[in-house]
């Protein structure tokens, strides 16, 4: 979600940031260990990058008279974890906001928590989940996948809640009312994407299944479809 420009309170703000630094911090350091054990991972880390990059600039007009996008976090999720994604979309929310005035700088430590790490997280964890229980690998990414994008708009709904309680009902109510403006069409949204990145992942499991596997996204005692 981009929450834009000066929106958010000074105090929420900063406090958004001071959560999201120590993640990114981390992402960062996982990124240098990842790439330095395989030099083969950066143009996979370039193309998640640009897929998230994609998919989050489709800003599609909402029945609600807000406006709902793709994440496409869940994808970076699966490859390369929750704390590498939130590198990934920290480039990404950060171009967004330079050349698109889509999100903002003041409000970037709440977007990236929300877009780069609240979802992927949430989505990863539903991948592990899913892989201990054996299901396929493409239908673990579609779960990951659109979990991601609902956790992702749930957590932007939670920050405005927040930042703006309702004068009766307070947060509670803040939320509910945020919650169900994206509901209407997030939720239709984040199944599509789930399709689409499982579509994407069944090709890269039929042409470079090795790096799948190098990766431990991709184990032959699970089928991959």
């Amino acid at each position: 979600m981009h929450i834009m420009e000066g929106f958010l309170p000074p105090f929420w703000a900063a406090l958004w940031f001071a959560l999201a630094l120590p993640v990114i911090a981390y992402g960062v350091v996982r990124i240098r260990r990842l790439v330095g054990e395989d030099r083969e991972l950066l143009p996979l880390l370039a193309v998640s990058g640009a897929f998230i990059f994609v998919l989050s600039s489709l800003k599609l007009p909402s029945v609600t008279g807000s406006s709902s996008h793709p994440t496409g976090t869940g994808a970076g999720a699966v490859l390369f974890g929750p704390a590498v994604t939130s590198v990934l979309a920290t480039i990404v929310l950060v171009y967004q906001a330079l050349f698109l005035a889509h999100g903002g700088f003041t409000t970037l430590g709440a977007n990236v928590f929300s877009m780069g790490i609240a979802g992927p997280a949430a989505g990863y964890a539903i991948y592990r989940i899913c892989m201990r229980a054996r299901v396929g690998c493409c239908t673990a990414v579609f779960a990951t996948a659109a979990v991601a994008d609902i956790a992702t708009y749930l957590t932007t709904s939670t920050q405005l809640a927040l930042a703006f309680p309702a004068t009766t009902g307070g947060v509670t109510a803040s939320f509910l009312t945020f919650a169900g403006i994206f509901a209407l069409t997030q939720v239709p949204l984040a199944i599509v994407e789930g399709l689409v990145i499982a579509l994407v992942f069944r090709y890269m499991i039929a042409i470079r299944g090795d790096v799948l596997e190098r990766l431990h996204v991709l184990r032959r005692e699970v089928p991959a479809p």
